[in-house]
């Protein structure tokens, strides 16, 4: 089971913080120490310059000279290495977040995934790991140095004169408020920007997906104008949090010409009283001017690191949602036996949705073959869904094997049950890895002796690389009728004790559907079977038919039996005959 995700930024930081933590504390030490040379390095400048400015002192200045060098170097050298973990830390971060989202994100249900599109979705994962990377970043290079060369000059000017480090540390405290004030206030526009990217993100890879009925029915100009009209919501969402950071900057520099100003008069006023030397006004100036520099790095940085918060924090609004349905905590495996399956009582709606089931009672023996025909909105499809436990029930119980699905993990359940359905939908990859998709372990000739029981063999010898065919996304390069065979194929790879199947011959001509029918009798034998089926030709000779009407089984019996009953069943099997014989 998925760790649950942070609601806030922070937390989410922190917690990547804590698995790296050695990353983290190896690369911040790097950076203290880096920035602490630097300082010195200043304070080095200062020395050299009081030697020079004293003959007496004249015979020191190689000695100041060679400190000043070794700073300067150790400098260096700690950057580089700072630079060298820190690349392996936020690349490190990057994966962290890739994955412990995806592993959420995964646990939804795939009504989550269609409400908030697939496509958004990838691009919030993609955008939130370039976000918390580039906040780590900016957390370690442009914040913290700053932070150090304040504390270092501090303490130099405590050597000056501890009124001017206090005055620098009022300056530095009052510029930091207002620049983080000012940020603040700025958040809900760098929020509105990374909620807008999101939309376009999501519209552009929805539109890509589908340029075919794009095409179909000439509505490019029209979409053309659609996603224009949304890359202009984006832009103008983008100037406006562009714009504010420019108002920082301004803030900032004004602040920072009074603060400069304000300490070389005073430093220079000293050494005109002879209460201050050369080297005095030398540091100030030097270190006024690296905490000039890296105030304003630290501001802008803050404002950027506001606005990487708010996409971070955009995506866990979406995404870091409660999954439904989610495994308890002390969720048990799934122990697969002879695959019995019992609805007692079951109440089911959708969200926002009608009820679908209400009171509802079905109980399917192992090794029983059940055909489920009915009406279309009459909940066929819904008894699949929850026989995998794509949703949870509201009410009553559904339990496999004696076991309650609910208690056991989800992944574990789904294990056992071999799903054929009427959209097959395939990943880009090659053919024998969809085959194996659902039993990676297959041997080689249990692998062809499932793609020749699905008659997918007869096909893959004529593709160009035959199972290392690449069936592009979703399958596309593959008729309707050839996915429908690899969706029977990995099925029947799968071996597993329950089988589902909704329309599972639909996409095939007659004389392919014979031959798949001969292929799923035998993958059924031994199995628990339930199959939607449209064409009641599909379950003519399980053991047994249902009929659903609004929710309820209104028939139940072998489908001969029901085929003489005058109910609802013969007349759907007297008009889809007749329909065959029009045909």
């Amino acid at each position: 089971m998925a760790e649950p995700l942070p609601r806030s930024p922070g937390r989410l930081l922190a917690a990547l913080a804590r698995k790296r933590a050695g990353h983290f504390t190896g690369l911040w030490t790097l950076i203290i120490v880096a920035a602490s040379f630097g300082v010195g390095a200043q304070y080095g400048i200062k020395l050299i310059v009081d030697a020079m400015a004293d003959d007496s002192h004249s015979n020191v200045i190689w000695g100041w000279l060679a400190l000043y060098i070794g700073l300067v170097a150790g400098e260096s050298i700690f950057w580089r290495l700072s630079g060298w973990l820190g690349c392996n830390t936020v690349v490190a971060v990057g994966i962290d977040v890739r994955m412990r989202l995806f592993a959420y994100l995964s646990g939804h249900s795939t009504d989550y995934v269609t409400r908030n599109s697939s496509g958004a979705l990838g691009g919030r994962i993609t955008a939130t790991a370039g976000a918390a990377g580039a906040l780590v970043a900016t957390l370690t290079w442009k914040i913290a140095p700053p932070c150090v060369d304040f504390i270092g000059a501090a303490i130099v000017l405590l050597t000056i004169s501890p009124w001017m480090a206090a005055t620098l540390s009022l300056f530095v405290v009052i510029v930091a408020t207002i620049i983080v004030a000012f940020g603040r206030r700025g958040r809900p526009l760098h929020q509105e920007y990374a909620t807008q990217n999101a939309k376009v993100t999501g519209e552009l890879v929805d539109l890509v997906s589908n340029l075919w009925t794009v095409k179909a029915f000439a509505a490019r100009e029209r979409e053309y104008q659609r996603v224009g009209a949304l890359i202009d919501r984006e832009a103008t969402a983008q100037r406006r949090s562009w714009l504010y950071l420019e108002k920082a900057r301004v803030l900032h520099d004004l602040c920072l010409w009074i603060m400069a100003g304000t300490m070389m008069i005073w430093a220079i006023q000293k050494w005109l009283d002879g209460t201050g030397s050369a080297g005095d006004v030398v540091v100030v100036n030097a270190l006024t001017f690296r905490i000039l520099l890296g105030s304003r790095e630290l501001a802008l940085s803050l404002v950027e690191a506001s606005q990487q918060v708010g996409v971070v924090r955009e995506m866990l609004q979406v995404i870091a949602v409660p999954q439904n349905p989610a495994d308890k905590p002390d969720a048990a495996e799934f122990e697969p036996g002879a695959g019995s399956i019992r609805f007692e009582n079951v109440g089911f709606r959708y969200p926002e949705g009608t009820q679908v089931l209400e009171h509802f009672d079905l109980q399917v023996p192992a090794g029983q073959r059940l055909g489920i025909v009915g009406p279309s909105g009459s909940g066929k499809t819904t008894l699949l869904a929850l026989i995998q436990r794509l949703h949870d029930v509201q009410s009553g119980r559904i339990s496999i094997d004696d076991q309650d699905i609910r208690e056991v993990r989800q992944d574990s359940l789904r294990a056992a049950i071999a799903v054929v359905p009427q959209d097959i939908s395939l990943l880009h990859r090659t053919i024998e890895d969809n085959l194996r998709y659902g039993r990676p372990d297959a041997s080689e000739e249990a692998l062809h002796r499932a793609s020749a029981g699905a008659h997918c063999k007869e096909f893959i010898a004529h593709l160009p690389q035959g199972y290392e065919t690449i069936v592009g996304e979703r399958g596309a390069w593959l008729s309707g009728g050839q996915r429908q065979r690899v969706g029977i194929a990995r099925a029947m790879l799968k071996d597993a004790p329950i089988l589902l199947m909704d329309e599972a011959t639909s996409a095939l001509d007659s004389a392919s559907e014979r031959k798949i029918q001969m292929a799923l009798g035998r993958l059924m034998r031994g199995r628990t079977v339930v199959a939607v089926a449209h064409r009641l030709s599909t379950v003519a000779a399980f053991d047994r038919v249902i009929v659903m009407d609004r929710g309820r089984i209104v028939e139940d019996g072998p489908p001969s039996r029901l085929q003489r009953a005058g109910g609802m069943y013969q007349r759907l099997w007297v008009a889809q005959s007749a329909g065959q014989e029009t045909a």
